[in-house]
C-alpha cells in the first residue's frame, strides 16, 4: 500500500486502487513469502527486508507511512531534511529531539486556523493522529494494531476521546505523551 494507490471518490471517501501483493494472499493465510524484493521504498515494513514475508501487519505499517505523509506533507523518501533516513526515521529523530510539533505540515496548521481551531487545539488533534501513526509504525509487527483497531482509534477521536494507541517503537517520546496525555 502506498499513497499514490489511494484515490478519493466524489464524496471524498478513500478507495484503494491497487492491492499489489495483497491480492496474492487468501483470507485464510496470514502471510505471503516471496523470493525477490518487491514493494515501494519508504512503505515497506522493516521485517520484510529480513524475511521477505508480506502480511496484514506489514500493510498496517504502510498505512502508518501514509498517515505520516498526510501529517507532514512529505513523501517517504525524497526530502533533503531526512539525511540518511526516510520519513519514519526523520519523524522518530524529531520526536526524540523534542521537536515533534515541528514535523506537521504548515499548510495543515494554517488550514485549521482558518476553520476556527486554535493553534493549541489543532496541535493536540494532530498529535493524536500522530500517536495512531506511531502505533502502526512499530518495528515489531506483533505490536502493531490491526486495521480494525486503527479504525476504532479514529472513531474514539471522532467521539472526542483519546486514541488508546501507544507509541511503541517511537520511544522515548516524552513530548508526544505529555502534549497528548
Amino acid at each position: 500500500m502506498k499513497s499514490s494507490n489511494v484515490l478519493l471518490d466524489e464524496g471524498l471517501e478513500a478507495r484503494v486502487s491497487d492491492f499489489g501483493m495483497a491480492r496474492l494472499v487468501s483470507a485464510m493465510e496470514t502471510h505471503l513469502s516471496v523470493s525477490t524484493l518487491a514493494g515501494t521504498p519508504g512503505y515497506v515494513p522493516p521485517e520484510y527486508y529480513q524475511s521477505f514475508r508480506c502480511s496484514a501487519r506489514g500493510d498496517v505499517y504502510s498505512y502508518g507511512v501514509i498517515l505520516l505523509e498526510l501529517l507532514t506533507g512529505r513523501r517517504p523518501t525524497d526530502s533533503a531534511d531526512f539525511g540518511d533516513n526516510n520519513l519514519v526515521g526523520w519523524v522518530r529523530q524529531q520526536a526524540r529531539a523534542g521537536h515533534v510539533s515541528e514535523v506537521f505540515d504548515k499548510e495543515l496548521l494554517e488550514a485549521g486556523s482558518v476553520q476556527g481551531a486554535s493553534p493549541q487545539e489543532l496541535e493536540v488533534e494532530l498529535l493524536q493522529h500522530l500517536k495512531i501513526a506511531c502505533a502502526c509504525l512499530d518495528d515489531r509487527p506483533w505490536r502493531r494494531p490491526t486495521m480494525i483497531q486503527v479504525m476504532a482509534m479514529f472513531k474514539e477521536l471522532q467521539a472526542g476521546g483519546e486514541p488508546s494507541a501507544g507509541c511503541a517503537g517511537f520511544e522515548p517520546l516524552p513530548e508526544l505523551d505529555a502534549q497528548v496525555g
